[in-house]
């Protein structure tokens, strides 16, 4: 009866430990629309590193030619890492070219698939969970 307790109490703490993280995460697809890519150019204005998902914010001219700012959504910091990211990939002033899918609420903010970095070229995968992939 005392190993039956300590297992049910076991139990109970991991779900406990598990539980926040796991309900606080949310699906591609409950945000963003896979039929909706995007392809934008413009300058980093601001970098937000964290969990569960790293977000940076780019300035682009639209078709009028005024700049409208877009948020875009990344992998956690662990994967990108492991994608060849680090903090200083990208720096604000930085000019990239992001392809993404778009929110499905309208607004300026999109779940980003690649990041194409102009000064060099290179382009590193932006650790998407949706959409056809995440090859660029």
């Amino acid at each position: 009866m005392k190993r039956l307790a300590t297992i049910v109490v076991s139990i109970a703490l991991l779900l406990v430990m598990v539980s926040p993280s796991t309900f606080a995460h949310h699906s591609f697809s409950a945000e963003f629309d896979a039929h909706k890519p995007l392809k934008v150019t413009g300058a980093v204005t601001k970098l937000e590193w964290q969990n569960p998902h790293t977000w940076f914010y780019v300035d682009v001219k639209d078709d009028k030619g005024e700049l409208t700012s877009w948020g875009f959504e990344l992998a956690s910091p662990n994967v990108l890492l492991r994608n060849g990211w680090t903090k200083s990939t990208l720096k604000v002033g930085d000019l990239v070219t992001v392809e993404a899918f778009q929110a499905k609420n309208g607004t300026r903010n999109a779940n980003a698939r690649a990041v194409t970095l102009s000064a060099t070229g290179k382009s590193l995968l932006a650790g998407s969970s949706g959409g056809a992939g995440n090859a660029p």
